[in-house]
């Protein structure tokens, strides 16, 4: 599909194409969570929408209500900061990777947010890290240029990939959890079968600029990656080719995470290091709003399964988690 032509379909639903054309409702800020003493590096709302989670570099994960935005828990226990955390599908486990080189895996359904596991093997900075759909594998990226993937129920280390010469910035299985996408400071984007740990495809083998961020359409079809020259492109997996690039935001310096948007209408959103978030229309590449308020880098951005609320969360000279939503009239 060229870029020109026809529509892209992300969500699992029916295609583009017969979806009537909407008027866009701009998001406003609704809240500004500030509980936390150092950057805000990942903010996740749970599968069930009914959660929202936020880790910081000073060391904690915070568990909200998505409803009421109360701090339901704060999960302690890392040794350094936190860099990602990542929902089970069921919403019951947040799964975290630290700077102490280990993932913690915490049961937000015991009263204090229980660590039910500490995930140990990774040489360096734990980085990224995700769950499989199935929720019983957790796969993670490291600073010691490997992905692992590890059995939940034990703890285990099951697969290590020696799968990059950089930084590991980003893994994330498709929606069968069959294959997995990881992108790294060496400027390659490549995908592995989940349980042979095989290359199967190098989607980009560029030295420059290095790929920050990636992760799968809803559909796992197409593939959003960013890169360190301001710049996110949509690749369709099946044939390696991108379809769309979407521009205007800063991204030089952090691994700045972007996600799909598609409770009303299509849209990828992003954070920027200019403190702001970008909406931009799938389809079109036009950009449809931009969201400011934060006073530092906005480095990750999530958005309501079900709702039309996103979340953000800012950087050291910010450390907020701030929630946007659409007006319904």
């Amino acid at each position: 599909m060229a870029s020109g032509g026809g529509g892209v379909g992300v969500g699992s639903s029916a295609p583009s194409s017969t979806v009537p054309p909407h008027r866009y409702r701009p998001y406003r800020l609704a809240r500004t969570l500030a509980a936390h003493t150092g950057a805000v590096s990942c903010v996740k709302f749970s599968n069930d929408g009914r959660l929202l989670a936020s880790a910081s570099l000073d060391k904690t994960v915070m568990v909200w209500s998505s409803s009421s935005l109360s701090l339901l828990a704060t999960l302690a226990g890392h040794s350094e900061g936190v860099s990602d955390i990542a929902w089970s599908s069921d919403s019951h486990y947040v799964c975290s990777a630290s700077d102490d080189r280990t993932v913690r895996i915490w049961d937000v359904r015991s009263p204090a947010g229980e660590c039910v596991k500490v995930l140990r093997g990774h040489s360096s900075f734990v980085f990224c890290v995700n769950f499989n759909p199935q929720s019983n594998i957790i796969v993670s990226g490291s600073f010691d240029e490997t992905i692992r993937l590890w059995d939940v129920k034990t703890g285990r280390c099951v697969r290590t990939i020696d799968a990059h010469e950089d930084p590991v910035t980003s893994v994330h299985f498709n929606r069968d959890g069959s294959i997995i996408v990881s992108g790294s400071h060496d400027g390659s984007c490549k995908i592995w079968d989940a349980a042979k740990g095989t290359c199967l495809k190098v989607l980009i083998d560029d030295k420059t600029p290095a790929v920050s961020f990636a992760k799968f359409s809803p559909n796992g079809k197409f593939i959003l990656v960013a890169t360190l020259d301001d710049t996110l492109k949509l690749w369709n997996y099946s044939t390696g080719k991108f379809l769309k690039i979407y521009t205007g935001h800063v991204n030089r310096t952090y691994c700045i995470t972007s996600t799909f948007s598609v409770t009303n209408g299509k849209y990828i959103v992003s954070g920027s290091e200019d403190t702001c978030v970008y909406l931009w229309d799938l389809q079109s590449k036009n950009m449809v709003q931009k969201l400011e308020g934060h006073t530092d880098t906005v480095i990750s951005v999530s958005c309501h399964p079900t709702d039309n609320k996103i979340a953000s969360a800012g950087l050291d000279n910010d450390r907020t988690v701030r929630i946007w939503i659409q007006d319904t009239a």
